[in-house]
């Protein structure tokens, strides 16, 4: 069984050296694109090593997917693996925003066991597991349980006029944190409309899920990992009872972006 407690301390040295390099606590970073609108910084490189070389020592016998680490196809032939993020919302971290957190999930079989979410910048600690339940700063959470689609809490910047009816609430970068503003009942709907990777989502859906969410891909399909192709179209994080509203509401959308070319 995985030392729970070791993990917990390792996410929050990893976050802790992420904070010492942020610029919103006044330090200077090196921040390069890895292609077009793909930010990344030195602080992604320098707790991605971390978390590897500690991670790979909590569980040798897991397998490694990270967003800052070349993949070994290795991976699909191991039973567990770690999944990871090692900052993410690298855009609000990079402009001194909050907005961020590291982003650690075990996977067993495609199915997550373990998700963690260290955010120092919001002095939050998040911890999902499977079967029993997930917490913030050791509270347990309970998921929002809106049952009206309109009217719901989405952390956005602006909604397009055909989701007037649904009402704007702060919105960190780090989908990961959005993800568990509705494990923590201050938002009712999240949902992307893009191809998007499992670390991004693994350890938030976990966190979601097990505080009562409903977290599917934006289809209303579930969510795999450690699949050969790491990517998913979409995420969709409700209430469970505004769900099925919310597939039909974006179903027309989300046919259409997820046909065209990447």
């Amino acid at each position: 069984m995985i030392d729970t407690e070791r993990l917990g301390q390792i996410a929050r040295e990893a976050g802790r050296i992420a904070h010492d390099m942020w610029p919103g606590a006044g330090h200077s970073l090196e921040s390069w694109e890895k292609d077009p609108g793909n930010p990344v910084s030195a602080a992604d490189m320098a707790v991605d090593s971390f978390l590897k070389r500690e991670l790979s020592a909590l569980l040798p016998a897991a397998g490694w997917l990270s967003e800052e680490t070349a993949d070994d196809p290795k991976r699909l032939g191991k039973g567990l693996i770690w999944l990871v993020d090692p900052i993410d919302g690298t855009r609000d971290f990079i402009r001194g925003r909050p907005g961020w957190a590291v982003s650690i999930a075990l996977i067993s079989e495609h199915r997550p066991l373990i998700g963690v979410l260290d955010a120092p910048a919001r002095e939050e600690h998040w911890v999902g597991v499977a079967g029993q339940g997930s917490w913030r700063n050791d509270r347990r959470l309970v998921a929002s349980t809106r049952r009206d689609f309109a009217g719901s809490r989405v952390p956005a910047d602006a909604v397009p006029k055909i989701d007037a009816d649904l009402v704007i609430v702060d919105k960190p970068n780090s989908i990961a944190l959005r993800m568990a503003m509705v494990a923590a009942d201050e938002a009712d709907l999240v949902a992307t409309l893009r191809w998007g990777w499992e670390w991004d989502v693994a350890a938030a859906a976990l966190i979601a899920r097990e505080a009562g969410a409903a977290v599917t891909d934006a289809f209303g399909k579930p969510l795999g990992y450690n699949k050969r192709d790491p990517r998913a179209f979409g995420v969709l994080a409700t209430s469970p009872a505004i769900h099925r509203d919310a597939v039909a509401r974006l179903a027309e959308r989300a046919a259409a972006i997820s046909a065209q070319p990447d």
